[in-house]
């Protein structure tokens, strides 16, 4: 268990929180600064609860070990039994106060939601709620949420999906980035299906690391959302970049540009759109 903690640490600090499931999204630029942003489908803290919960409940109990010459285990003897229980016994309240560390560690990573708590989903969604349009947050189980967000108005600043109210380690899934020139660079870092991919697991997602560990050991096997979906991009202004597979499509509304995300998308949705 600590070494898959030691192994998700560099999500957590990196900022990589939350993942998309499945989702369809849209976003409108349109002349005189207009924008419209849509995310509906789910969002899970990559298992982390699940993870945060075997942490908080795992009892260390204390078990001998002994070894021979060539680093084999062999039986201890009744005096090297007693050593090592003496010293397990010594170290008890250096084990406490490092437990405390790792869960206020965890805490700060939550926004100072206790990820151990039963009711931590609930707050959370409580927390999304009360933000300016988050329309639906339901909690499913295993750390995923059910939502609809929606928002509009003039696009005077730059904007980053999602934020959460108190929690500076969330990931953003869209950022929209002004430059001068009225020129608008988008990039949609958590829609690519392969990212923070452990090389270590072939590849594979930490949390699907973590989830395979605990299904190994006869624990309930969390669901991993995989992101799947459709981001759009429709604008009336002129796309001078972009990494869509067919390049723009006429649209109602100027041109449309549509990414197909799933399990083995590589490459993050980008575009750069001027208004001349």
């Amino acid at each position: 268990m600590r070494i898959l903690i030691a192994l998700m640490a560099p999500l957590l600090l990196g900022g990589c929180l939350l993942s998309p499931g499945k989702f369809t999204s849209e976003l409108q630029l349109l002349a005189n600064d207009e924008f419209v942003f849509t995310y509906d489908g789910e969002i899970q803290m990559l298992a982390l609860s699940k993870l945060a919960e075997m942490a908080a409940n795992k009892e260390r109990t204390f078990e001998a070990e002994c070894f021979d010459d060539d680093f084999d285990q062999r039986e201890c003897s009744e005096d090297e039994v007693a050593e090592q229980e003496a010293e397990w016994n010594a170290g008890a309240e250096e084990r406490q106060a490092e437990k405390a560390r790792e869960a206020e560690q965890m805490r700060a990573f939550f926004g100072g939601i206790d990820p151990s708590n039963p009711e931590a989903a609930q707050e959370l969604a409580t927390r999304l709620e009360r933000q300016r349009g988050w329309r639906r947050v339901e909690y499913m189980g295993d750390g995923l949420f059910d939502v609809e967000f929606h928002v509009s108005g003039a696009l005077t600043h730059d904007f980053v999906f999602p934020t959460i109210e108190g929690m500076p380690s969330a990931n953003g899934f869209v950022s929209i980035n002004l430059r001068d020139g009225q020129q608008v660079r988008v990039n949609a870092p958590g829609f690519a299906g392969q990212k923070d991919a452990n090389p270590m697991f072939g590849g594979m997602p930490l949390g699907a690391v973590a989830a395979m560990s605990e299904a190994e050991k006869g624990g309930e096997m969390p669901k991993i959302a995989i992101p799947e979906g459709t981001f759009t991009i429709i604008t009336d202004g002129r796309i001078l970049a972009n990494n869509t597979d067919e390049g723009p499509a006429p649209h109602a509304a100027g041109q449309a540009l549509s990414w197909k995300i799933g399990a083995t998308t590589k490459h993050a949705p980008t575009a750069l759109i001027a208004f001349d």
